[in-house]
């Protein structure tokens, strides 16, 4: 049985601290399922948080890396994929998530999400902007889930899966 692959979704440099709080919280919550944590690898922002929370408690995590380069790499991703695609990678970082969970929104992430809904898959939105949520929302209202915690979204994530 394939093991369950959750992308984390986020902002780098533009990231609030309610952003990285629910991202370190999210890389714990899905360590402590099991999953394998999947983000972009970078040592900033969303992907950073994602990546410590989950290395906190022994998870494994993976980064889908933009460059060819090692510098730039969380310090607690385990396995890095290197690309050299830019923001093209962005499609391989929804095509190997099983769910993908966006904390915090920017225009990578919204490219992350768009490609989401166009490959029918779910995406949870754990975000402040509230514009994001309804236009992400009408776009595709059965792929869609709003949550307002990281406890929410793995909470989001078990339904879906079962």
């Amino acid at each position: 049985m394939r093991k369950i692959v959750i992308g984390v979704m986020g902002p780098g440099e533009r990231a609030t601290i309610n952003d990285l709080q629910n991202a370190y919280k999210l890389g714990e919550l899905i360590a402590q399922q099991g999953w394998i944590l999947l983000t972009g690898g970078r040592n900033i922002g969303v992907m950073d948080a994602a990546n410590k929370g989950a290395k906190s408690l022994d998870g494994l995590t993976l980064g889908i890396l933009p460059s060819s380069k090692e510098d730039g790499i969380s310090e607690a991703v385990d396995i890095a994929i290197f690309t050299d695609m830019g923001n093209a990678r962005n499609n391989i970082n929804v095509l190997s998530s099983n769910v993908v969970i966006a904390c915090g929104m920017g225009a990578g992430t919204a490219s992350e999400i768009a490609l989401a809904l166009k490959e029918n898959k779910p995406v949870i939105l754990l975000t402040d902007d509230k514009e994001s949520k309804n236009f992400f929302k009408k776009l595709s209202p059965e792929n869609v889930y709003i949550v307002e915690s990281a406890l929410d979204a793995i909470a989001t994530v078990q339904e879906y899966l079962a």
